[in-house]
């Protein structure tokens, strides 16, 4: 199944274009590049120049950039915990 904005939650977020668009801390806004891990709390970012940056899902909103082109922003509260549960998680459906 691609992975669409209505399904992005229950996807692996691995090897997506992210960039951080606000945050409590202005440090963490403006970070970008690809994720390269994910643990319960944080998501591990690699810019251009090979750095990995750790930047914490709760206090950040993020802008993914979908495989066919398409951009969707989360809301970092929503991600909290451990990826293998998100995936599982099923999601509500309200129609």
């Amino acid at each position: 199944m691609p992975v669409t904005p209505s399904n992005i939650l229950m996807h692996e977020l691995i090897g997506l274009r992210v960039k951080v668009v606000d945050g409590t801390h202005r440090g963490y806004a403006g970070i970008e590049g690809v994720v390269v891990d994910e643990t319960m709390k944080t998501l591990k970012i690699m810019n251009g120049q090979k750095r990995v940056k750790s930047v914490p899902k709760d206090s950040c909103k993020f802008r993914f950039r979908l495989p066919d082109g398409v951009i969707v922003e989360v809301e970092g509260s929503i991600l909290v915990g451990r990826p293998e549960d998100r995936v599982k998680r099923v999601s509500k459906r309200w129609w």
